[in-house]
């Protein structure tokens, strides 16, 4: 039997976004606010990875990310790779870097927080144990996992 391949086509300017562990794709596609995008999105998950098992991308026609998007990225998929198309050729390739803190995106996991009651923003200090991010918060001190992060608005 013949393997059909269906090629994902290049973009000519924009952001490709690599090396997405599979289970943080819908994080990003949310963090970015992909869903109001009117630019061609093309993304997909699941494809084969010697480095990771499996992984995810995203391809935005377009659009390049600023920092704090690339900062966001890096807590739900501290692997990844932003590179910067321009005429169809990668004029940057930029391995993301997990800030040190972060405010305002995560909500704290702990319901007795703070932050979970009043108009309050979240901060977290950004820990890293056996290749996982935990968050720990600045205000209650308690650790939001990488499994229970929940991305805010």
């Amino acid at each position: 039997m013949e393997t059909k391949n269906l090629n994902v086509k290049a973009i000519e300017n924009g952001t490709v976004i690599d090396h997405i562990p599979s289970e943080a794709l819908f994080k990003i596609i949310h963090i970015l606010e992909l869903e109001k995008e009117t630019n061609l999105i093309t993304f997909g998950s699941n494809f084969e990875s010697k480095r990771m098992g499996s992984k995810a991308i995203i391809k935005i026609a377009n659009r390049y990310c600023a920092d704090d998007e690339i900062n966001k990225i890096s807590i739900v998929a501290p692997m990844a790779c932003v590179n910067t198309i321009k005429n169809y050729e990668v004029v940057d390739k930029r391995n993301v870097v997990v800030p040190e803190s972060i405010e305002g995106f995560v909500k704290c996991a702990n319901p007795a927080c703070i932050t979970n009651h009043e108009k309050i923003t979240t901060k977290f200090l950004v820990r890293k144990k056996n290749d996982e991010l935990n968050l720990r918060c600045r205000y209650c001190e308690k650790t939001t996992t990488q499994d229970n992060m929940v991305i805010l608005k």
